[in-house]
């Protein structure tokens, strides 16, 4: 019998949220331009798998937090958007959870292997990321979501820091003060991503137990630490480059702004019905995925 029928396979290719997972590869990305400034030979072999494991952890976080929150009922009281709210993939085709249940475990097996593999080529110096990675991928939905400011800091803790910094060190086997300084971009960035989706969700993740940073202290705090986030942001990328850490061109990094300045004007325009001018949360996706992009590009070139 066959597995995946055409509809299983929509299904479960939802679950993942693939438009999301763009994220991933600019954050890779990020982390393999600061490398080349290191001057170290870059294996393209070992930065497909570097981008491979950075792929699978990503679609095990989306799978599972598809999956748990159509078990806690999340998924029924959510109001869909493309950009919040959950796939909506489960409720219609319940037959399917624990098909997602288990390609979620095996992408979170996957990305173990992988991670178990550049221990063995770059040495133990690598742990740390990989356990901290691990345990954001295991406890984000079930346990992290109850804590406000673990939840506010948490994505860009995983695709800021962990990806970009993991990604430099396995490719040049060692770290980089630059890197870390770079990494702080996509870490303000995603907070700020993952902080705006909360806001249509709210009422429904509250009725689950949820306790995100929107829920604990409200919307007008929120816009102000998403200002807070976004004003670190681009005014880092421009000290980086008037100190000389980055090179001039990196300041096309800064263009992104404006989409930023855009959302947080819906997010204090509309609050939690954002969701209904979808047109701020994908200002705010662009801005947090062609930063990082614009800073790889003008480092690369330079």
């Amino acid at each position: 019998m066959n597995l995946f029928t055409d509809s299983k396979l929509k299904v479960v290719l939802n679950t993942m949220r693939p438009s999301f997972l763009v994220l991933t590869p600019a954050c890779v990305l990020l982390g393999f331009s600061t490398s080349i400034i290191s001057g170290t030979p870059i294996d393209s072999s070992l930065l497909v798998l570097v981008l491979a494991g950075a792929i699978f952890a990503h679609i095990c976080v989306n799978m599972l937090n598809e999956y748990f929150d159509f078990k806690s009922g999340l998924d029924f009281k959510t109001v869909k958007t493309p950009f919040s709210g959950g796939s909506g993939a489960l409720p219609n085709n319940p037959n399917i959870a624990n098909l997602v249940l288990t390609l979620g475990l095996t992408s979170l097996f996957i990305t173990i292997a992988i991670g178990i593999y550049f221990i063995f080529i770059t040495g133990p110096h690598i742990i740390p990321i990989g356990l901290v990675g691990l345990a954001l991928i295991i406890t984000y939905t079930q346990l992290l979501n109850r804590f406000p400011f673990l939840c506010l800091i948490a994505p860009g803790l995983g695709f800021g820091v962990l990806m970009v910094v993991g990604t430099h060190i396995i490719l040049s086997a060692e770290s980089s003060a630059l890197v870390w300084q770079v990494s702080l971009i996509p870490f303000f960035l995603t907070n700020n991503l993952l902080l705006l989706n909360q806001y249509p969700d709210i009422k429904a993740d509250a009725s689950v137990g949820r306790n995100t940073f929107p829920i604990a202290f409200g919307i007008a705090k929120s816009n102000i630490v998403y200002a807070i986030f976004m004003i670190a942001t681009y005014s880092l990328i421009l000290f980086y480059v008037l100190a000389g850490y980055l090179p001039i061109m990196s300041v096309v990094a800064l263009f992104p702004l404006a989409l930023s300045v855009f959302a947080l004007f819906g997010a204090i325009k509309h609050k939690s019905s954002i969701g209904d001018a979808p047109q701020y949360l994908a200002a705010n996706v662009a801005a947090t995925i062609i930063t990082p992009v614009l800073l790889t590009i003008s480092i690369l070139y330079s």
